[in-house]
């Protein structure tokens, strides 16, 4: 199924703007996980399976996975993703960027061996660097825009010409010349709703991928009110850490699903 297929119906079908972000720290998890070979899946899935009717998306950050040697979880996290929640795209938040051929490779990476629906690129090496994602029109391509780190002002608030900042530059590429297989959404962080705002007056309806709420302080009425389309959807709000850790004891997963309501009907309340 195309991402944006499957994102559009998940919007409808669970009423959620709300994007889990899978990060998951095994020094964080409840204690009779702890040292388990598993653990990191296992943690993953209880969330997931505990929250799958309230998301529109999962998010799950493969350098997390990564640096404590879960490739092989992460594989297994997304097959029980498909296998067990059907029609619930999985982003890969990988944030990759290098030249074309390199590119590719990444691209085979995640659509394949991990067989995410959508991933996270960083765009500033140019078309040539984003190509190869681009060209799997089934495939969502997230491209980062405004991030919600402070110092992503240093270079995407560049004035590069005209009064147009950098980030805006990047949004108008996307929308106007990147974008020729509807396949393209951007990353614009919950931290700076002004430019939330302005990024949705340049790309109209395109999807947008909301990070920066809950652990980071984002404000959810603001973030939806300058992000919103016109229906009043077109967001993937993320919330990691607020909704992986609720909860410390072996009921983790209860007390997870509990932060996600609350975190989806708040999202709601201000559409």
């Amino acid at each position: 199924m195309h991402f944006m297929t499957a994102l559009r119906a998940a919007w409808q079908q669970h009423d959620s703007l709300l994007c889990v972000g899978l990060d998951p720290d095994p020094a964080r998890f409840p204690a009779h996980l702890q040292g388990r070979p598993q653990a990191i899946f296992e943690f993953c899935r209880a969330i997931v399976d505990a929250t799958a009717d309230l998301v529109c998306c999962f998010k799950p950050q493969i350098a997390y996975f990564a640096a404590h040697r879960g490739e092989d979880q992460l594989e297994a996290l997304i097959a029980h993703i498909h296998d067990r929640h059907p029609g619930i795209p999985v982003i890969l938040d990988a944030k990759r960027g290098d030249v074309g051929s390199t590119a590719e490779q990444y691209a085979v990476e995640a659509f394949e061996r991990y067989r995410a629906d959508a991933v996270t690129v960083n765009p500033y090496m140019g078309r040539d660097s984003v190509e190869p994602y681009l060209a799997r029109a089934d495939k969502g391509v997230i491209l980062l825009c405004r991030t919600s780190n402070l110092g992503g002002s240093d270079l995407q608030f560049l004035d590069v010409g005209g009064g147009e900042r950098l980030y805006q530059r990047v949004a108008r590429l996307v929308a106007e010349q990147w974008n020729d297989s509807g396949n393209c959404a951007l990353v614009v962080g919950a931290t700076f709703p002004q430019e939330i705002a302005r990024v949705r007056d340049i790309v109209g309806d395109m999807p947008l991928l909301v990070p920066g709420i809950g652990a980071q302080g984002g404000d959810i009425k603001a973030t939806v009110q300058a992000g919103r389309a016109a229906d009043g959807g077109g967001l993937m709000i993320s919330s990691s850490r607020a909704i992986l850790y609720a909860g410390s004891e072996e009921d983790f997963a209860i007390s997870a699903r509990s932060a996600a309501v609350a975190t989806r009907d708040a999202i709601n309340a201000c559409r």
